[in-house]
């Protein structure tokens, strides 16, 4: 695409700071081409008037002008020189206007533009001295005897004054523009600088904040893994106070037991001691018991066993059967007291889910239960186990009657340490159990308390996976 400003400056790029140069370039430029199309002008008009003896001057000096048109295109570090060979062509084409002219032809006039083109074609301090050169030769112009001049010592006198006049008012009227330009480009490096200084407060903010957030990162991952090690030590402590309630229990479960198997022992041999002789049937009946005793013994233990095994795999359970699991292990605590437990069943419930984690929760729950029995020694105690389906969830339902919990325990029932026990709790059993239904369930515990009576609800998916 043809580019006007390019051509007017030679196809040379110049930067800001090489304005001034610029400008230069396409004054020149613009003189060439209006001297160029003068000169032909004149050929045209001469050959026209039959006035051939000016014809070859102006022929050299137009192909003069097209090889410097050409030249300056190709080189830059001659442009001084191209400058002044078109001063000095300018200079004596207006001296020659002067010196051959008539006044009445008014071709001075030209003249005038003469400091517009001293301004461009050089430097302020060498556009002084032609300007002073071409003054000086324009006065001289009556004085001399070489040529007859048509113009009188006022009128170039007062055409030397005229331009005079106006080289000030052109030179002072290019020093503002020199210095808005000037403040132009001042304002922009200002801008510049403050753009590249923005630019680097930017990239430097950007950079901390990179740095920042892989600090977070770390100290995310750090406290993540603090907590994590903090859960793990919260579980096994968890663990260990359940392990030393199931001992409990299993002393508990087996002590009645163990009491029968010994009196069925006892009884035998005292009966040896009085009577000789035995029926067979009294001794399969005595042994019977004491086997049945023994068969009891054996499943208890295997249901601990099972309980305490780290199995994570999911199975495929009746919610009921789970429950009447759960309950076994706590019949021992109960057998002496008047607490007594339901388990509602209204049909069976199949669920998928993790069966030991889930006995654990439920027992934590029922435990606390009977601890608040046996602390507020309530009249008909009574711990009621439901099952719900609702949707997709299973909702257990644990409810007593021990008297509720106070209000301003209510938000802490669930962190960690806290208990209502004082003493005799370690504060982890229901920290525990919302943290085994939240991250291994994906369900949550909810807790209701009112009129003496609280009811703990576990919800968990029906089938997990």
């Amino acid at each position: 695409m043809f580019k006007l400003d390019g051509f007017f400056t030679s196809g040379w790029d110049f930067d800001n700071s090489q304005q001034d140069l610029k400008n230069r370039y396409q004054m020149v430029n613009i003189g060439i081409l209006l001297s160029g199309g003068g000169l032909i002008y004149g050929i045209i008009g001469n050959y026209i008037r039959d006035i051939p003896g000016f014809i070859p001057i102006e022929a050299a000096l137009l192909c003069i002008n097209f090889i410097m048109f050409f030249a300056l295109r190709k080189y830059r570090h001659f442009f001084e020189f191209f400058a002044t060979a078109m001063t000095v062509q300018y200079t004596f084409l207006f001296l020659y206007l002067i010196y051959t002219g008539e006044p009445n032809d008014l071709k001075h006039l030209w003249i005038f533009t003469y400091p517009v083109i001293l301004l461009y074609f050089q430097k302020a301090i060498h556009a002084v001295y032609w300007l002073v050169f071409i003054l000086l030769m324009i006065i001289a112009a009556p004085l001399q005897n070489f040529v007859e001049i048509k113009y009188s010592m006022y009128q170039v006198t007062y055409i030397s004054f005229v331009l005079v006049i106006i080289s000030i008012i052109i030179y002072f009227y290019q020093r503002k523009i020199d210095e808005a330009r000037s403040i132009i480009l001042e304002q922009q490096n200002m801008l510049r600088n403050f753009n590249l200084e923005l630019e680097k407060q930017v990239k430097d903010k950007t950079t901390e904040l990179v740095k920042l957030n892989e600090s977070l990162e770390l100290k995310v991952e750090q406290k993540v893994e603090e907590l994590r090690k903090k859960d793990q030590i919260l579980e096994a402590q968890s663990k260990q106070a359940v392990m030393g309630e199931m001992i409990s229990m299993i002393a508990h479960q087996w002590r009645q037991p163990l009491s029968t198997i010994t009196l069925q022992i006892a009884n035998l041999q005292f009966k040896q001691l009085l009577v000789k002789e035995r029926s067979c049937e009294e001794i399969d009946a005595a042994l019977s018991n004491i086997s049945d005793t023994i068969v009891y013994l054996s499943d208890t233990i295997d249901d601990f066993k099972t309980y305490f095994h780290p199995d994570k795999e999911m199975h495929d359970i009746e919610i009921h059967e789970l429950l009447h699991r759960t309950l076994n292990f706590a019949l021992s605590r109960v057998r002496d007291t008047k607490i007594k437990i339901s388990i509602n069943k209204n049909g069976d419930i199949h669920v998928k889910t993790y069966v030991n984690e889930l006995i654990q929760v439920v027992l934590n729950i029922l435990n606390n239960a009977i601890d608040a029995h046996n602390e507020k020694r309530c009249k008909e105690p009574m711990i009621s186990l439901s099952v719900k389906v609702v949707e997709d969830s299973v909702f257990i339902y644990i409810e007593d009657n021990a008297g509720g919990i106070e209000s301003e325990n209510m938000p802490r029932l669930f962190e960690p340490y806290f208990s209502t026990k004082g003493k005799n709790g370690t504060g982890l059993g229901l920290y525990m159990s919302q943290m085994i239904i939240q991250k291994q369930f994906g369900g949550e515990i909810d807790v209701e308390s009112s009129n003496g009576k609280s009811l703990f609800v576990i919800k968990i998916p029906k089938n997990i996976g």
